[in-house]
């Protein structure tokens, strides 16, 4: 019934360390079970092509790859499978080892975020969902 509504899938959702500031933040960190038996292994990129032809048949309208940095190949091999818009999720253990890093003085923080981003463009992105959204806007306009 609801003919006018997107829907975004989330198609191939690796498990990942990557997620782990995240997880800490709101104390969600897995006390019971394993979320490694519902995600995706990080070893297998042929599944997430499974995944997105799935979530198709489903009826999603954009299919969405988790987390994005590690996966940039992933990203590209979704881009090239499908015509639908695909979305990099740059989650929040990407975004935070940038951040450190800049903190540090390790690195020039805006434009390692910056090539960061781009790089999921170049591999297929055409979304990313970021934590340095803000940041990105502030710098575009």
């Amino acid at each position: 019934g609801y003919t006018d509504v997107g829907i975004l899938a989330y198609s191939a959702k690796y498990a990942s360390a990557y997620y782990g500031p995240f997880r800490d933040a709101l104390d969600s960190a897995p006390k019971f079970g394993d979320k490694k038996t519902y995600q995706m292994d990080p070893a297998n990129a042929l599944e997430a092509l499974k995944e997105i032809d799935l979530d198709i048949s489903e009826g999603a309208d954009m299919v969405m790859v988790k987390p994005a940095l590690a996966y940039m190949d992933v990203i590209h091999r979704v881009r090239q499978h499908t015509n639908l818009p695909v979305a990099a999720y740059n989650v929040s253990g990407e975004y935070a080892m940038i951040k450190a890093a800049g903190q540090n003085g390790w690195i020039d923080e805006k434009k390692v975020m910056m090539e960061t981003l781009t790089s999921m463009k170049r591999a297929g992105a055409d979304l990313i969902l970021t934590y340095f959204a803000k940041e990105v806007a502030t710098i575009l306009q």
